[in-house]
């Protein structure tokens, strides 16, 4: 099956943001190097990072649709069972992190957002430009909703954010799914039927690509690795 290098050259380019920001993340928790990684610069690199997986994963998610409907495959099941095995890879981070962090453990991070939004995606696949203006209302009433805290943690998934939450890593469906949706929508222009709509060099293979390609196309093992390889890395040269 072709791969379409450009997104995963692209998804190569946010895993590397991603280990940088992890890796400052983890030297202000586990060393006196402070380094402010919950405001200004760092946090919007941090967002920056995010919205690039998102809105890639749902670019991807409509060619895989694509292709589903040209082979003539049954939809539903393949979707369903990816997000499913996506989502049980963030509940084992959650029991991981919830084992050795009890106070702010992830309940509901950006895994078990991208496995719910890919079973639920499935409903959104043919709207094409309402995917647009869709995916623009909810990242709106996302972020007006980040302004607000509750008293009931019941609908934490869905971007209402309890009182005294505190978690290391929070991805509700408002404001994020609305990406995944305007991702919906560029895939459908940008690859109509799965194919290119425009012209790019094909340079994947070349050594400066390669290798982002390489982890944009591994992108969940390095995701699941990278964290408790930093941490030991870190414990490890950290003065007694």
């Amino acid at each position: 099956m072709e791969r379409f290098w450009e997104i995963d050259f692209l998804r190569g380019i946010a895993i590397i943001m991603m280990i940088l920001f992890h890796l400052l993340f983890d030297l202000a928790f586990f060393t006196s190097i402070k380094v402010p990684v919950n405001s200004g610069l760092w946090f919007w690199f941090a967002r920056a990072t995010a919205a690039i997986f998102i809105l890639l994963a749902g670019i991807s998610l409509i060619i895989s649709y694509q292709r589903t409907i040209e082979a003539g495959e049954t939809q539903a099941g393949k979707f369903f069972k990816r997000g499913i095995k996506i989502f049980c890879y963030g509940l084992l981070i959650t029991i991981i992190t919830w084992i050795f962090f009890p106070t702010e453990f992830i309940v509901f991070g950006i895994l078990h957002f991208i496995g719910i939004s890919i079973i639920i995606s499935q409903l959104f696949f043919n709207w094409k430009l309402k995917n647009l203006l869709l995916g623009i209302i909810l990242l709106f009433s996302g972020i007006t909703l980040q302004n607000f805290s509750f008293n009931f943690p019941w609908l934490l998934w869905l971007g209402f954010t309890p009182e005294q939450f505190a978690t290391f890593d929070y991805f509700p469906l408002l404001p994020w799914f609305g990406l995944i949706l305007i991702g919906l929508f560029a895939g459908n222009l940008l690859y109509p039927k799965a194919k290119r709509a425009f012209r790019i060099p094909e340079i994947g293979k070349k050594i400066f690509a390669r290798q982002f390609c390489w982890l944009g196309q591994n992108s969940l093992a390095v995701y699941l690795l990278h964290q408790p390889v930093l941490v030991v890395i870190i414990l490890a040269l950290k003065p007694v």
